[in-house]
């Protein structure tokens, strides 16, 4: 089978799906080299946008052709306006993001180098997230799936639990997060996707494949997959109980911000379309991959379209 069959959306509606979680005004300034110490940093090119984990992985979504909802929190204030109207000329449903009176929105510096690595001074008010928004099971019933990150766990946790009880992939973006707050979202969790410092720091070891299987071990009611950027991704095999590779593109990366979201984004569509689990990675590697070739945080998620045009591009020498 062509990547381009298995890769299309399936016939009738594109799926729906809800994202949980960040919303922030990012500033990104791109530089040369990132600062080792003191002293003033002179970028050559900068962008501001609205952005973060759950907004950017509901950009992704809609990239790709699926439709995306995204409740989070801003403040109402100036940067909360920016932050919506962003997010809503995204292509993004922002409907279901709550106006935290007395909050200060969510902003963040972010330094990306000539190699694509970055640096990230974030902010988040502690107040945006003190209540949890009020839905009910009725709320969810028009998602295919819900993907939650860990900046608003009271209500992720109240997501998950309700995804999952309605028998909807309920997915987790295993980021690094205050202790305890991964052990309290993953029990709700059918599907979670670690980055690797959150991995590593669960599991204490830097061996990609036994930080898999020890997730697995630990949370075993989930599939579990971590990332692993440039090496690809490991993710434990339900049905062989092996844990397996799956390597991604070679790309030059310009600006890995955002990747991670991207990689989440489209394995949650992935899998409200039905794909298999190797299926659903490699289509997930391939748009992150992809976003991380230009500069401009999550503006850079690719296309459908562009995507399965990479991925015939990387079957061609299989084939030869």
């Amino acid at each position: 089978m062509s990547s381009s069959s298995i890769f299309d959306p399936p016939s009738g509606r594109p799926k729906r799906i809800l994202c949980v979680g960040a919303a922030v005004l990012d500033t990104l300034f791109r530089v040369r080299t990132l600062p080792q110490g003191q002293g003033k940093v002179l970028p050559y090119d900068m962008l501001q946008i609205a952005e973060g984990m759950a907004s950017s992985a509901a950009y992704a979504i809609a990239r790709l052709g699926g439709e995306v909802s995204l409740w989070g929190a801003v403040g109402r204030d100036a940067t909360g306006e920016r932050i919506i109207r962003d997010l809503d000329a995204a292509g993004i449903d922002v409907s279901g993001i709550s106006l935290v009176e007395g909050a200060r929105s969510a902003v963040s510096t972010i330094l990306v180098d000539d190699d694509g690595e970055r640096l990230i001074v974030p902010f988040y008010d502690p107040q945006l997230h003190h209540t949890v928004k009020v839905f009910t099971p009725e709320d969810l019933a028009a998602f295919d799936a819900v993907l939650v990150d860990v900046r608003w766990p009271a209500l992720a946790l109240e997501v998950l639990r309700t995804a999952r009880s309605m028998g909807k992939p309920a997915i987790l973006d295993g980021d690094v997060a205050p202790d305890g707050i991964i052990e309290q979202l993953a029990p709700e969790a059918t599907h979670i996707v670690f980055s690797e410092p959150a991995a590593q720091r669960l599991t204490g070891t830097g061996d990609f494949a036994e930080m898999a299987c020890l997730l697995k071990r630990r949370f075993g009611h989930s599939f579990i997959c971590v990332t692993a950027g440039a090496a690809g991704s490991f993710w434990f095999d339900d049905q062989s109980h092996d844990i397996r590779h799956s390597p991604t593109i070679a790309v030059k990366a310009v600006d890995t911000l955002a990747a991670g979201d991207i990689f989440h984004g489209a394995f949650a569509l992935a899998v409200a379309e039905g794909k298999m689990a190797a299926d659903a990675i490699l289509f997930s590697s391939v748009a992150a991959a992809m976003k991380c070739e230009v500069f401009g945080g999550r503006s850079s998620a690719p296309t459908r379209a562009e995507v399965i045009a990479r991925l015939r591009m990387h079957e061609a020498p299989s084939r030869a």
